[in-house]
């Protein structure tokens, strides 16, 4: 059956002129935590929204969904693949209808500005080119499924810490070639459909205000120079203002209701503060946004449901092992272990903390309940022949906090169940519902009625072994805990929803407590009472986890341990790897070591047998002080749900790790050219200016551990030959002009590389060929190099290949805050090819002068 029709914006106009002013300002607010309000008066459906971008978690509707869970943006974006990318997009617009979602808050398309950032993992690449060029394949994908992209957060929204608070201060410069760079680039070759304003606010030399008010940045940049024609939505609860939010450019605040507009934008507008045509326009593009989703028709008509497809599908889950396993990077690989030959393999010592409990995707609003997980034993267990025998040690747990506490241990006083049981009390004291639960955690516990004021959880926990057992406790918002029957600790926070925008409710701080245990059992009676957080717009709460560490052995038993079973066996292989503790939404790291005694267990383990691969997983840069020593080094990302499968295609040869690092790996923390994402006085400066990660490591003359682009696979290549072309044929000879103005930074007027390579490795393999051009250094202040294009080519073994690449004519031009324009300063250019920032083989030298650019004498 054909589409109808969809109204064009003339008529859509039309239809706004026809609402009074209450009805059009009522349409500017979400209706619900995640949807917009309908208004059949005009044929719009509600418009639902959901977070990403590691999946699609959906509405929260049914608490027991589940879904897809891909691997994190920063894994895919080490596969440097935007044919990949794209085909994910399209998998996560199927996953979308299938959760009656229209709109993807995602792709992040921030920047990897300092390795502690918390959601470093969220964030493709610390390059705005490569973040720019898969960010847009990715939303292509999903919006030709006709599901929305909602690209976030605008803009320079680099860290956690205080982000609802600081603002980043940087030159106008910095912004446009770095920061600015990617959003212009989705833009241009992707055009999403809506935008997300950031919590934190802008201060570019032009103007400073929070994002949600930058008329400089909103209006003027994003919607008038760059020509934005969708909606700018807040970040939940980011909307701080009416008029000046209002003026500022928003069209929607999230989530709805909101006191900031609704009653007072009206009064706003008839007081002459707020001129009614800018709620018209508001409105407009909120239409548009319901046109490209499906969700209008003619006015007092319902367009038909999007169809919701069946699955998840066997093949989907292919494409997320795909991702997982081609997005790992091959740091080292000394003689070739890595594919190993199971043949030749009998015994498999599976170590790390990682290895038991793998991280598979980052904390906070990312998280997605995943349909299933695929563990790495699980992974190797039936890739393995069955001959081959697995064993499993942890080695030392890496987390600071213990686990929850189990049913096992765990009472209800009143019924014997086991577990916790709440009660639902109105203000009063009045019993009005709850339930039992089978373990401690209690986070962001919201299944009550209105009525309810408090929740009180009552148990009783039976501990049986010897020694002493460490009881850790945290709450937030007003509360009281108490242990037979005494008041061991209370709370009197009264915030709301900054309980939420800091990740307090998901993360509260932890209080201690020690009970000895004798040769007989001892049972204690615990109480917690919580009062019910208000956080205005999100769901009322209440949080509490209780966690426990029993008696066992010392890290350094089990350590002891791992390294036994690593020098019985023919090949050991140690999962290292951060945690939910460590990369989250909320909060920045405060080191790059990697947490608890795993750098130990690691020597421990390549001392014991020379036959080790080390595998990391984690989504950002950790502190590897002894990957010199390690035979194997890979790099495994958070992988998402098919993580062990991955892991096997990959230590078993089913599929080459071909990635490459899309961000620098430090060798020591001294050298990081930003190390903390801290406020200072509420700003945060970007005092470096446009030289981010590898550019500050080339400017610092630095030595990182690995270098941005840096990645093996399992073959070798051999670079031949390069042609450099413009829009008139090759650069041949002196004075051909190609272009004296470059200025589309789509790239129509840009160049085109030509690379002959050959693989004279032993196996099939990708290569990610790397074009960087390293500008003249006596004018304005540039990077060393900078990353100009990429390409992805395959071949057989001894096959030649041919790649083509594009560099845009943005990679030559600079902005002159003088002017308010790009310009290519004049000077001698150098193009230079190959596997990594640091590994370049083939060079071009180009000349750009009054007649143009041209190739050099």
């Amino acid at each position: 059956m054909s589409r109808p029709a969809l109204p064009d914006d003339t008529e859509l106009a039309d239809r706004i002129r026809a609402l009074d002013l209450e009805s059009k300002v009522r349409l500017l607010t979400g209706a619900t935590m995640w949807s917009l309000p309908a208004e059949p008066r005009l044929g719009l459906s509600a418009v639902t929204m959901s977070d990403g971008p590691q999946g699609v978690r959906g509405t929260g509707g049914d608490p027991a969904a589940t879904g897809l869970l891909a691997p994190a943006p920063s894994a895919l974006a080490a596969a440097w693949d935007t044919e990949l990318a794209e085909r994910l997009g399209t998998l996560f617009a199927t996953e979308a209808r299938r959760k009656g979602v229209d709109v993807v808050l995602a792709p992040v398309v921030n920047l990897q500005r300092t390795p502690v950032a918390g959601r470093h993992f969220e964030y493709f690449s610390e390059d705005p080119l490569l973040t720019g060029t898969l960010a847009a394949a990715l939303v292509r994908g999903l919006q030709s499924r006709d599901v929305g992209a909602c690209l976030k957060h605008f803009v320079a929204n680099d860290s956690e810490t205080d982000r609802t608070l600081y603002r980043s201060q940087l030159d106008e410069r910095t912004l446009r070639e770095v920061y600015l760079a990617p959003f212009e680039q989705v833009l241009a070759e992707a055009e999403p459909w809506s935008v997300m304003a950031a919590y934190s606010g802008v201060d570019d030399g032009t103007a400073s205000a929070p994002m949600t008010e930058n008329a400089r940045l909103l209006r003027e940049v994003l919607k008038g120079e760059l020509g934005f024609a969708g909606p700018v939505v807040s970040d939940w609860a980011a909307t701080r203002s009416t008029v000046a939010s209002a003026v500022g450019g928003l069209d929607l605040v999230m989530p709805g209701p909101d006191p900031q507009w609704g009653v007072p934008l009206v009064e706003a507008v008839r007081a002459g503060e707020v001129d009614e045509r800018l709620i018209d326009d508001k409105v407009l593009r909120l239409l548009r946004l319901a046109r490209n989703t499906g969700r209008i028709a003619e006015p007092g008509q319902s367009p038909p449901p999007p169809t919701a497809p069946a699955g998840p599908a066997e093949e989907e889950f292919r494409l997320l092992r795909e991702v997982a396993a081609r997005g790992m990077v091959l740091l080292r690989n000394q003689s070739d272990l890595v594919p190993l030959a199971p043949e030749a393999v009998r015994s498999v010592a599976l170590i790390g903390p990682n290895a038991v409990t793998p991280y598979l995707q980052g904390g906070g609003s990312a998280y997605v309940p995943a349909v299933r997980t695929v563990s790495f034993e699980e992974g190797l267990r039936a890739a393995l022949p069955e001959d081959v025998h697995l064993s499993v040690h942890r080695g030392g747990d890496s987390r600071l906090r213990p686990p929850y506490l189990s049913a096992a241990l765990l009472t209800d006083p009143e019924t014997g169940t086991a577990g916790v049981r709440a009660d639902h009390l109105t203000a009063d004291g009045g019993r009005v519902g709850g339930e039992i639960r089978p373990c401690g955690n209690w986070s962001g516990y919201g299944d009550f009625g209105p009525e309810t004021h408090r929740v009180v959880l009552h148990t009783v926990l039976t501990l049986t072994e010897p020694g002493t057992h460490r009881l850790e406790i945290g709450c937030v918002g007003r509360y009281q805990v108490s242990i037979d029957d005494e008041e061991v600790l209370s709370g009197d926070d009264d915030r709301g929803v900054e309980l939420i925008l800091d990740s307090t409710h998901s993360n509260p701080p932890l209080r201690g407590i020690d009970l000895e245990v004798g040769p007989q059992p001892r049972r204690i009676t615990l109480a917690i009472d919580l009062t019910v957080v208000e956080p205005g717009g999100y769901d009322r709460f209440v949080t509490a986890q209780l966690r426990h560490a029993p008696p066992g052995p010392t890290p350094y038993e089990e350590i002891a341990e791992a390294a036994a079973a690593a020098q019985a066996a023919d090949v050991a292989v140690v999962v290292v790897g951060t945690n939910e503790e460590v990369e989250s939404e909320g909060w920045d790291r405060t080191a790059l070591d990697l947490p608890a005694h795993q750098n130990e267990l690691v020597r421990k383990v390549l001392a014991a047998n020379p036959r080790t691969i080390v595998v990391v997983n984690a989504g950002a840069p950790v502190l590897l002080p002894w990957a010199d020593e390690a035979p194997a080094l890979l790099w495994a990302w958070l992988p998402g749900q098919e993580a062990g499968h991955a892991l096997a295609d990959v230590l078993l040869g089913r599929i080459e790790p071909s990635g490459r690092l899309p961000w620098t790996l430090p060798a020591r923390a001294e050298d990081v050219p930003v190390p903390d994402a801290r406020p200072r006085d509420g700003i945060v400066h970007y005092g470096e200016g446009i030289h981010v990660g590898h550019r500050a490591w080339d400017k610092g003359g630095l030595v990182p551990a690995f270098p941005f682009g840096h990645g093996l696979g399992w073959t070798r290549w051999s670079y031949e030959s390069l042609t450099v072309s413009g829009p008139y044929g090759p650069l041949a000879v002196p004075q051909s002009s190609v272009s004296a103005n470059l200025p589309d930074p789509a790239g129509g007027d840009g160049l085109k590389l030509t690379v002959d390579l050959t693989n004279t490795g032993p196996r099939a393999g990708r290569e990610v060929v790397q074009a960087y051009l390293e500008p003249p250094q006596d004018g304005p202040d540039r990077p060393v190099r900078l990353l100009a294009g990429f390409t992805v080519i395959r071949a057989t073994a001894g096959d030649r290949a041919t790649a083509d690449l594009h560099v845009p004519a943005r990679a030559f031009q600079v902005w002159d805050t003088d002017t308010g324009r790009w310009r290519t300063p004049p000077g001698r250019y150098r193009l230079r090819v190959g596997r990594s920032s640091r590994d370049l083989r083939l060079m071009a030298e180009l000349v750009v002068d009054d007649g143009g650019l041209h190739a050099a004498a």
